[in-house]
């Protein structure tokens, strides 16, 4: 394991820790408040969780250098939509543990990385198919993920 991959997986679990810290101290009422987007806490704190597998096979996909294609944020919002139909009773309990189980386990992939795999760049359609790096994945994505929504979460809430 590289230095560089140790400390872009520690930060994916200080996000994902902060998250949960935060949201193990919510309300009843605020775990079910609606955010911006109209989702709830709830759903979104389940959406961070679900989408970490989802995110570490992005990044792995650019670390062989194999671009991700056709992927569109009409895409991303569709998959969102479903999500929060799907997830609309998530109990905090089941949101929690798989938010600490993914983040662990996205953590750990992005531990196998090496520094010549997080330099390797190629086609990522999300960003108007610029060769983007591995890490670059990484960082926007399964790293910033729990972060974005958190500060969104807080907004929501007043807090």
């Amino acid at each position: 394991m590289g230095k560089r991959a140790e400390v872009l997986a520690g930060r994916v679990e200080a996000g994902a820790e902060l998250l949960a810290q935060f949201a193990e101290g919510l309300s009843d009422a605020e775990w079910n408040a609606r955010v911006r987007d109209g989702r709830t806490v709830g759903v979104i704190v389940h959406h961070v969780a679900s989408m970490y597998p989802i995110e570490i096979e992005v990044a792995r996909s650019i670390a062989g250098g194999k671009a991700v294609e056709g992927v569109t944020w009409e895409d991303v919002a569709g998959i969102n939509s479903k999500h929060a139909v799907e997830h609309a009773k998530v109990g905090k309990e089941e949101a929690l543990a798989l938010l600490r189980k993914n983040s662990r386990e996205a953590a750990a992939a992005v531990r196998e990385f090496t520094d010549a795999e997080l330099d390797t760049a190629a086609g990522f359609s999300l960003s108007f198919d610029a060769p983007m790096t591995t890490q670059f994945v990484v960082e926007d994505h399964a790293l910033r993920h729990a972060w974005h929504h958190l500060a969104r979460i807080q907004q929501a809430l007043g807090r």
